[in-house]
């Protein structure tokens, strides 16, 4: 609690800063003893009630995230599944991994399946949907070529979408990464968040940004950047 107060006490709560100037805020802060994830966290000018204004997509962060990321593969192709768990995926398999996750494990982030095996991975929506964990062909991981999107989320792609309150969250880094390689990442993260603005969606976007760390108060980020 000392440090959060001393943190917050460093610099003007009400300004919003540059992206260069923010991660640089972020950097001087006092720290914890391990490397802290960058979050940007954006309110947006949407009403995710209905359909027509929902933001969701994926982005490739060029700095990757910092983060490992735990990849499952669901696939009836015994190469498909020696070639994932390869290149990375935790577990890859068919109908004994369903079985796996349908009895309550779950500890992965991604899901990528085969389209001929979604009927399966269907029947487990009640499972899936609530930890947004359910593939999905428009954001890549429902695909004929499983082994492009294991290697595109390894690599840092990730996915971010609006919830019910218009707010999306994404982890862009870890404080760890330098100025320029966190800076690019947030931009290119904006970038695509701009990108997908519903075309229903009226007067202003970008209502609030904000970057954090794990343990840092939040930074305001100036909107007339995007």
């Amino acid at each position: 609690m000392k440090r959060f107060n001393n943190n917050i006490d460093s610099y003007d709560k009400m300004k919003e800063y540059t992206v260069e100037d923010a991660v640089d805020l972020l950097h001087s802060f006092e720290k914890p003893k391990f490397d802290e994830s960058i979050d940007l966290s954006i309110n947006l000018g949407v009403d995710p009630k209905h359909a027509d204004q929902i933001v969701r997509g994926t982005v490739m962060m060029p700095n990757g995230t910092g983060k490992n990321i735990k990849v499952v593969v669901i696939s009836k192709d015994d190469d498909m599944i020696k070639e994932s768990k390869n290149l990375g995926a935790i577990e890859a398999g068919s109908d004994d991994l369903l079985k796996k996750i349908n009895k309550g494990w779950l500890d992965f982030d991604v899901m990528i399946a085969a389209p001929d095996m979604m009927v399966e991975v269907g029947k487990l929506g009640r499972v899936l949907g609530p930890r947004g964990l359910m593939p999905n062909p428009k954001i890549g991981t429902v695909t004929k070529d499983i082994s492009k999107a294991v290697k595109e989320v390894m690599a840092g792609k990730v996915e971010f979408r609006v919830d019910k309150n218009g707010n999306i969250g994404v982890s862009v880094g870890k404080l760890s990464f330098d100025k320029d390689k966190l800076t690019e990442n947030i931009k290119t993260c904006m970038n695509a968040i701009i990108k997908a603005k519903p075309a229903s969606v009226k007067g202003t976007y970008f209502k609030k940004l904000t970057i954090s760390s794990t343990m840092s108060p939040g930074v305001k980020i100036d909107k007339s950047e995007f």
